[in-house]
């Protein structure tokens, strides 16, 4: 018995010195990343996302799709009807996020541009983001071209969310969900460095159902 006793010693503390070194490997925050975040919110399904909405000058410096967990019924169907909501959370470090930490966060809920003019639809809700899909740091850009790139974030089944991978300026923030059923290009040529919406469309128009999420181009002018 005392044997047993000592395994079951020896095996519980190799765990909580192993959990001490991963914890000990992440980098400490850098606090120069701590500032309001906003965010697009979108939808699939009766599932929420939410996409940060980057800027070249940190502490925006990172693309970022994070899975949000909520069970209000009317968020869901704000989301899902509107054209643009977004969202303007309390201050936090957005680093925290990037290395894909399960956080809850409080924020005030916009039908349209929280800076542009929109309003305020719900005010200190309280959301959970879950699980991180996607992060890109914006560094060493490469420069801006009519060869645009994608990257592929698989939900489920043949459903996915294609992101933009922005340039140095001119450039633009896309999204936009395929339910594929065809073979869809990540990487393709456009008229311009920055194309409009309806090209880009256009682009994707046979890979199978297809669903606009955002697109913005007025942060990536080089004007800002």
């Amino acid at each position: 018995m005392k044997i047993i006793t000592l395994l079951f010693t020896l095996i519980f503390s190799s765990f909580f010195v192993i959990a001490k070194q991963d914890a000990k490997e992440l980098p400490p925050l850098d606090p120069d990343y701590v500032g309001v975040h906003g965010m697009v919110l979108v939808s699939h399904s009766s599932s929420i996302y939410a996409s940060h909405l980057p800027l070249y000058q940190k502490p925006h410096d990172i693309q970022l799709l994070y899975k949000i967990d909520t069970k209000s019924i009317p968020l869901i169907q704000l989301v899902r009807d509107a054209d643009l909501v977004t969202i303007k959370p309390r201050p936090f470090n957005l680093q925290r996020l990037a290395r894909g930490e399960k956080l809850t966060l409080t924020a005030d809920v916009y039908l349209g541009h929280f800076e542009r003019g929109g309003t305020v639809v719900y005010e200190n809700m309280e959301l959970i983001f879950s699980r991180q899909l996607y992060v890109r740091a914006m560094k060493e850009l490469p420069k801006a071209s009519e060869l645009q790139e994608y990257d592929v974030i698989k939900l489920t089944g043949n459903s996915r969310i294609y992101v933009h991978r922005i340039s140095q300026a001119p450039s633009y923030d896309h999204l936009i969900h395929i339910d594929l059923e065809a073979g869809c290009l990540a990487k393709f040529r456009t008229s311009s460095e920055v194309p409009k919406e309806t090209e880009l469309q256009y682009k994707f128009l046979n890979c199978g159902t297809m669903k606009p999420l955002y697109y913005e181009t007025e942060d990536f002018s080089g004007t800002h």
